[in-house]
């Protein structure tokens, strides 16, 4: 599925493309399914801030099967998931086919099904990625506004699951605060009846948040530095509710807080190699675990898009291919 250009829905078109060549250390995968992201979305409405050229295949992150180039450590047959460039600076995994550069695979657990791996790399390499930088360790108090999307959602798990103090998050609907109850995420702040500073002191105690990984942006933003404790520091790295926002720098000023940006693509492979480290063993433990709310088959995805971005569902959307 292809972006003719990029001008919204109407420009992902079906295409039939030759099969990659493996050159230059790349590794062939046959992509079983590929992770739906808002970035897709972004791209495709020509909203992206970097100049990319059409068509491309879009598709940021997905899981397959090694045919070709793996060697002892990808071996043909092995399942993997993978993020990088894919689906904005090269083709991505709305394909049969891609051809991946070999430091951005990871095997997948054994208990890990390949539709819930698609969904994996971007949403957990981000959150640990990011929680690493803010300084993460146990006891610490973390705050990742909107659950059930995928920031929200893995950025809460593992630091519940690191041993956080408190892994808070929030939500504007008030059944989706519920469904994250049902779901074990016992500490959600429903905006829908009190404001998020205020939820956030009473979970805490009066204590504020240590970390905030914020990928709403827009008033989320503003209102979520207003809730930092002293020291604490704030990550902005996602912009669906809206790029702009506006400041009150005392939030930053009395309690000495910190904001800071974070781009995915400009991660060393040593931060990526990290964060997949501990993804991995929690995962096979069973300490996280992804959530996926719909899966399309790949000609729908256009469907699967507006989905994720009108629908606002509770987990991942997956194209299975």
């Amino acid at each position: 599925m292809r972006a003719e250009t990029f001008n919204g829905y109407k420009e992902l078109k079906l295409v039939e493309l030759p099969k990659p060549a493996v050159t230059d250390g790349k590794v062939l995968v046959r992509i079983t399914a590929a992770g739906v992201t808002p970035l897709d979305h972004t791209i495709l409405s020509g909203k992206f801030p970097h100049h990319l050229k059409a068509p491309l295949v879009l598709g940021n992150e997905g899981a397959g099967v090694v045919e070709e180039g793996g060697g002892t450590v990808f071996p043909v047959g092995s399942r993997v998931m993978f993020f990088g460039t894919y689906g904005a600076f090269e083709d991505g995994t709305y394909s049969e086919w891609v051809a991946v550069q070999k430091k951005d695979l990871c095997l997948i657990p054994e208990n890990v099904d390949d539709v819930s791996a698609a969904g994996i790399p971007v949403a957990y390499l981000t959150a640990q990625v990011a929680l690493t930088l803010a300084g993460f360790r146990a006891g610490k108090t973390v705050l990742a506004p909107a659950i059930g999307g995928s920031i929200g959602n893995a950025v809460t798990q593992l630091a519940r699951a690191l041993g956080a103090e408190h892994a808070m998050s929030s939500t504007t609907n008030h059944a989706k605060a519920e469904q994250a109850k049902a779901l074990g995420f016992n500490e959600v702040v429903d905006t829908s009846l009190e404001k998020l500073g205020d939820g956030v002191r009473r979970i805490t105690g009066g204590y504020g948040a240590d970390i905030v990984i914020d990928g709403i942006g827009g008033e989320v933003l503003s209102e979520a530095l207003g809730v930092l404790a002293l020291g604490g520091n704030l990550t902005t790295l996602g912009y669906s509710a809206s790029r702009e926002t506006t400041i009150d720098v005392t939030n930053l000023i009395v309690p000495q807080a910190s904001i800071r940006g974070l781009n995915m693509f400009a991660q060393p492979k040593a931060s990526i190699g990290a964060a997949w480290k501990v993804i991995v063993s929690l995962l096979k433990s069973g300490a996280i675990k992804p959530i996926v709310a719909k899966t399309f088959p790949l000609v729908e995805a256009v469907d699967a898009l507006r989905y994720l971005i009108e629908g606002r569902p509770f987990g991942r959307v997956v194209l299975k291919i």
